[in-house]
């Protein structure tokens, strides 16, 4: 039986999406600026994501402690909510929707490792939450997930595979327990 040897881990082959440099200056800023809690004002805080490479569109909600790791791998629809303390841990790509919830606390994770492998390498995967979801506080979304349009995780649940549209699902892993009804 081979044993994990996480000193073999080297992260190699892994591509960020952006140099050592405009990283760093990520870094900074986000923790200066965007996640920053003093900071109330939501324009600045999308002006700098855009400015790194995220693709915003209009009426973004984004609150205090916002962790978003890697801008230049989120897309955003219009009118969307991001609540405190959300973190979008974004190796991969995040694509959110129109008129999309991201209560407090939940978390969008696209990388994991491959406890297969002695180095344990990266596993990542994109994920993908439609129009209408609202992704319910203290959530986990799991990379490769795809929220389907107007589904709902509820508060405290971790979704590891796909959500139907118009489903609520519920528990860790989150399993559909009713089906959503929108009216006007």
């Amino acid at each position: 039986m081979q044993k994990v040897n996480l000193s073999a881990f080297d992260g190699s082959g892994f591509d960020k999406g952006a140099g050592f440099i405009r990283i760093i200056l990520w870094y900074f800023v986000n923790v200066l600026f965007v996640r920053a809690s003093w900071n109330p004002f939501m324009g600045v805080k999308i002006w700098l994501l855009r400015l790194f490479g995220a693709t915003i569109g209009r009426g973004l909600v984004i609150k205090n402690n916002v962790v978003i790791k890697s801008p230049w791998n989120l897309v955003v629809g219009d009118n969307c909510w991001i609540g405190e303390n959300a973190w979008i841990d974004n190796l991969d790509k995040v694509f959110i929707g129109s008129n999309v919830c991201i209560s407090q606390g939940a978390m969008l994770l696209t990388g994991n490792h491959d406890y297969t492998m002695y180095n344990m390498p990266y596993r990542n995967a994109p994920i993908s939450i439609e129009d209408g979801a609202w992704i319910g506080a203290q959530t986990v979304v799991c990379p490769g997930v795809t929220v389907c349009q107007n589904a709902i995780l509820t508060v405290g649940s971790v979704a590891t595979k796909d959500m139907e549209p118009c489903g609520i699902y519920q528990g860790n892993p989150a399993a559909k327990i009713r089906e959503r009804r929108v009216s006007e």
